[in-house]
């Protein structure tokens, strides 16, 4: 017991988020690749860092399946609009990504701990955090554009696919690789700033696309009054000219992919504030690991969830399946 209080005490209490910005760039990152290897190692538990690499191993295997599945299956579809299915396929690529990529980095990253390998743990950490926000921080802005899209669809009516094209729409997914890549990198010379760019992105996102379902819900809920209530006729320009029942269902699919990130994502956030704002200790590293494996599996969920709520994608997906099938059997 006091062999572990004084390896709290020496190598990680000394320096909070505070006393990080108190010393030079390079000394920073060195210290926080340190900080958080030896933090982990301290507990002395090892499986649960077996179970949880082995878990993240098997989450990128189904990560990167199920997404490419779903690329496959969006590539079939016709029936969805153009920007639309743009903006699924983007979400669909940065969870293959993060599956292919990030993910088998981070399982290194376990793995290292358990091998007490602390050279690769430093450069695995380092790698799988800013592989990570650079996809991450595109997934985001994505969820919240899905969210606008769809609030675009209800107000404009005819005029949305004058509006909302798919150059347009390249254009704002350019953008968000540009800019996470960019807040990614300046891990590199403060960690601080990436780290700060990430709850402004995160405050964002989830403003933009509360106040988006917010207005969704309210409009489709004025809607539903004039249906019923022929007091209330619809005022020329005031209503959209749309499939309501399908609305409802892309609105639906949507916001189903949103809360599964929210839910996905919420813990590991708030470890990391914790990490970053109060200081390190072997139990809330370890916390880290549990609630990062939570964020891999939202890219192992999304594909389900385009499969129940996307009427086109499943289809789309079961005749995929079912030519893969008929290939292998021959």
């Amino acid at each position: 017991m006091n062999l572990f209080q004084k390896a709290i005490n020496t190598q990680v209490l000394p320096q909070t988020a505070m006393g990080i910005q108190n010393v030079s760039v390079n000394h920073t990152q060195k210290t926080l690749h340190q900080r958080i290897c030896t933090a982990a190692v301290t507990v002395g538990t090892p499986n649960p860092l077996t179970y949880l690499s082995v878990l993240n191993i098997f989450l990128s295997f189904t990560a990167f399946l199920g997404n490419l599945l779903i690329l496959v299956a969006l590539h079939k579809v016709s029936s969805l609009h153009p920007p639309s299915k743009l903006l699924l396929r983007c979400l669909a690529v940065t969870d293959l990504l993060v599956g292919l990529i990030a993910q088998p980095i981070y399982s290194g990253y376990e793995i290292s701990l358990l091998y007490q390998r602390w050279d690769i743990c430093r450069s695995t950490f380092a790698s799988s955090l800013i592989a990570g926000y650079v996809l991450c921080g595109v997934s985001l802005p994505t969820l919240s554009a899905i969210s606008v899209d769809r609030l675009l669809a209800l107000l404009l009516g005819l005029r949305y696919r004058q509006v909302v094209t798919v150059k347009r729409m390249l254009l704002f997914v350019i953008g968000f690789w540009v800019v996470s890549s960019f807040a990614a990198t300046m891990y590199f010379l403060n960690y601080l700033v990436t780290l700060s760019y990430c709850y402004i992105i995160v405050s964002l996102c989830v403003t933009i696309s509360i106040i988006s379902y917010t207005k969704i819900f309210l409009a489709l809920r004025r809607h539903q009054v004039q249906v019923h209530d022929p007091a209330h006729q619809q005022q020329p320009g005031q209503i959209i000219p749309l499939n309501i029942t399908r609305y409802r269902k892309a609105v639906s699919s949507a916001l189903w992919l949103q809360l599964a990130l929210i839910i996905c994502y919420l813990p590991h956030g708030m470890v990391e504030f914790v990490l970053a704002h109060i200081g390190l200790s072997p139990v809330s590293v370890l916390a880290r690991q549990f609630t990062a494996t939570l964020v891999f599996s939202n890219l192992s969920l999304n594909p389900i969830l385009y499969c129940l709520k996307i009427k086109e994608v499943r289809r789309a997906v079961k005749e995929t399946i079912r030519q893969i099938l008929c290939c292998s059997s021959y």
